[in-house]
């Protein structure tokens, strides 16, 4: 008979067991496993990215596994319970989709983009008294390019932004100018840091404005120079010959060979 969310519950409440648990799962505290959970939701966007579905079936159950761990760990000082984060998640869900669970309608897709601002805006305000501003809410925790985007989506909404991509384009071209006067000037670390990270951010609203997630296209760009790279490797392998004794020269030749033929026959 298949398991169900009861034994996992059970299984997630024996290894916390004081007597009899695990020792590793006993001293965990929120803090401890924050960091597994961040990177458990990073293995499922990956197993994702390469279509490997049995992977992503085994990932998914290592995400609700975390899940698990920190209801049990909520649950034995009494904060809350798994039954708490289940209710809470469908009370949300209910509660952002009236035109699915009521009688509300929406004529277009940009007016139930703003009904679901409103509803999350309601909700922060709610959650954050004290901390009224248009950006409350966005976790400092998330990676810096996802953080970027979603606080310039964030001050967008409420009209603070770019009237067109062009002006984001002139923005980045300015920030590369001031990184280059930093650069060529000698000047100290702290001042190249802010320009390039000026830069970084002007490339994510530019991303942003064109259609595109930052996080995703650099996910990309990175498994791209994987690729290449390890391409590159294996044209030396076969001649017998190590990518650290290879010149430059060589080296770049060997890349546009490469970049030329995945052009040529693109996947």
């Amino acid at each position: 008979m298949p398991h169900s969310i009861d034994d996992l519950l059970t299984i997630m409440k024996r290894l916390r067991d004081p007597e009899e648990g695990c020792p590793w799962d006993r001293k965990q505290t929120f803090s401890t496993i924050a960091l597994y959970t961040i990177e458990e939701a990073y293995e499922v966007a990956d197993a994702i990215d390469r279509g490997d579905i049995q992977e992503l079936r085994e990932e998914l159950g290592d995400l609700l596994f975390q899940v698990v761990f920190y209801a049990q760990m909520a649950q034995e000082t009494q904060i809350f319970s798994f039954a708490d984060i289940v209710n809470a998640i469908c009370e949300k869900m209910i509660r952002r989709h009236p035109h699915v669970f009521a009688d509300v309608e929406y004529t277009s897709d940009r007016e139930l983009r703003s009904a679901w601002d409103q509803h999350k805006r309601r909700e922060r305000e709610d959650k954050a008294k004290h901390d009224a501003s248009i950006l409350a809410g966005v976790a400092r925790a998330l990676p810096a390019l996802i953080r970027a985007e979603k606080l310039q989506q964030r001050a967008a909404r409420a009209g603070f932004d770019w009237p067109d991509i062009g002006g984001v384009i002139e923005k980045c071209k300015e920030e590369i100018r001031e990184l280059e006067t930093e650069l060529e000037d000698h000047r100290e670390f702290a001042g190249i840091y802010q320009e390039l990270g000026d830069l970084l951010f002007s490339c994510v609203n530019l991303a942003r404005h064109a259609g595109v997630n930052a996080e995703q296209a650099l996910r990309s760009a990175n498994e791209k120079f994987e690729r290449r790279f390890r391409a590159v490797e294996s044209t030396l392998a076969r001649k017998g010959r190590r990518f650290e004794d290879t010149d430059l020269q060589e080296l770049d030749r060997l890349w546009d060979k490469v970049k030329h033929n995945e052009d040529a026959n693109p996947l």
